[in-house]
């Protein structure tokens, strides 16, 4: 027993360190990214032109349909066959940009699909334009909605961070691995990288209570006014 917790303590610098420098990052990054690409993506399905949106439902299609861990081999191992060559980071971004963005696009075309209609009219009979409604008066209630399931997409998001080691980005789960390389101890390695995980998810998880408490409060403050 002592000899595994003077190993975990010696290995938890590596570990919070590729985490801090990889993990978060790739995180922050793949989510933001793909956030702004679900968000153009379910416009696209909801109000664009035939071939855009039949662009966006294959392209959805495709990433809902097939593995994270693929696409990133894909991206990674098989674009260089076409002479793209991406470093492992750029490689892991966008393939988790990618996926986040056909799974939060499904959320984001679900949420504004549920605001009524006649918010879309009253917004058009005070002078509103399409953008103008859309920015002012639908998106800040669907954003109430879409709070909690795309708080579980981004704590999700977290742990998948863990398949980039696949690929050779130096985070969190390929440190563990490197330091099993050396000590031949995987049971207590990989138990400390699990740990820091559940440590991530659980404070991103009290995050996500608060934030929708106070997309509640401000839900009621709307419905007080009207």
């Amino acid at each position: 027993m002592a000899h595994w917790l003077q190993l975990m303590a010696e290995s938890l610098p590596s570990l919070l360190w590729a985490g801090l420098i990889f993990t978060i990052p790739l995180t922050l990054l793949s989510f933001v990214f793909g956030l702004a690409l679900g968000l153009a993506t379910a416009i696209a399905r909801l109000f664009g032109p035939t071939p855009l949106s039949a662009i966006a439902r294959f392209y959805v299609w495709v990433i809902r349909g097939t593995p994270l861990l693929v696409q990133l081999f894909v991206i990674f191992y098989g674009l260089p066959s076409l002479g793209i060559l991406l470093d492992a980071f750029p490689a892991a971004l966008i393939g988790f940009t990618l996926n986040i963005g056909a799974y939060s696009s499904e959320i984001i075309r679900a949420v504004i699909s549920s605001v009524p209609k006649g918010q879309w009219e009253a917004a058009y009979s005070i002078g509103m334009s399409w953008r103008q409604a859309m920015s002012r008066t639908i998106l800040p209630q669907a954003a109430r909605v879409a709070v909690p399931p795309l708080s579980n997409t981004f704590i999700s998001l977290v742990k998948d961070t863990s398949l980039a080691a696949a690929i050779t980005v130096p985070e969190l789960f390929q440190a563990a691995q490197r330091i099993v390389a050396t000590t031949y101890e995987p049971l207590i390695l990989y138990i400390e990288a699990a740990l820091i995980y559940l440590v991530l998810s659980s404070v991103l998880s009290q995050l996500q209570v608060r934030l929708e408490r106070r997309f509640a409060r401000y839900g009621g403050m709307l419905e007080a006014n009207a």
